[in-house]
């Protein structure tokens, strides 16, 4: 008997669901072989520090655990779109980061739209893609009142929907992208938006 398609479209986006937060959820707690796992050998991830294959993604997501860049991400809830063995799924998310800037410890926290391309083969959903679109970012100390002043002169050269990460990544020696989705480029972040959708034959959604 086949299954109706509203059945089958409800599971397929609970397994993208459960895919897209095993890995990020992977990733904060260092399962670093469940986290390969969500990547399709031949994926593409394009974030601020990083430009390659998931599981090379992997592989300097433990690199970067072990340089004490410990991240932990919030995520709200994942909008799927499916198309047929294709689909694609955002979601808010704010990358939290515990630095140390100045002597002081802040929390530098990401606003972003995490952007993903999910792919069936063989009758298994993994992720064919992430990236991002930047909203903003802050600092935050961790003991009220204590205060770090950054020059602006420092900083101006920074895109201003990731300005801080890009400060302080760049102080860890990481090159930093700066020319990504965000929400201070429309331009950047409508053609990614097109790029996803129409790879799974989809219009973006108005």
């Amino acid at each position: 008997m086949d299954v109706p398609k509203d059945v089958a479209d409800s599971a397929d986006i609970t397994a993208i669901t459960q895919l897209i937060l095993r890995e990020r959820e992977s990733r904060d707690l260092g399962r670093w072989e469940t986290m390969r796992d969500c990547f399709w050998p031949d994926s593409v991830v394009r974030i601020s520090w990083f430009r390659g294959s998931g599981p090379d993604f992997v592989a300097g997501s433990i690199d970067m655990a072990k340089r004490g860049v410990l991240a932990k991400h919030r995520l709200a809830p994942i909008a799927v779109s499916l198309s047929g063995d294709r689909a694609v799924a955002s979601l808010i998310g704010i990358i939290d980061l515990p630095v140390k800037i100045q002597g002081v410890d802040l929390m530098l926290s990401t606003y972003a739209r995490f952007l993903y391309r999910a792919e069936r083969r063989h009758g298994q959903w993994r992720l064919f893609s992430f990236g991002a679109i930047y909203m903003r970012d802050e600092l935050t100390s961790a003991i009220p009142g204590q205060v770090v002043r950054i020059d602006p002169e420092e900083v101006k050269v920074y895109r201003a929907s990731y300005r801080m990460l890009t400060y302080y990544l760049k102080s860890q020696r990481y090159e930093i992208d700066q020319n990504l989705a965000g929400e201070d480029r429309p331009d950047l972040s409508n053609a990614l938006l097109q790029e996803l959708f129409s790879w799974a034959g989809l219009q973006v959604p108005c």
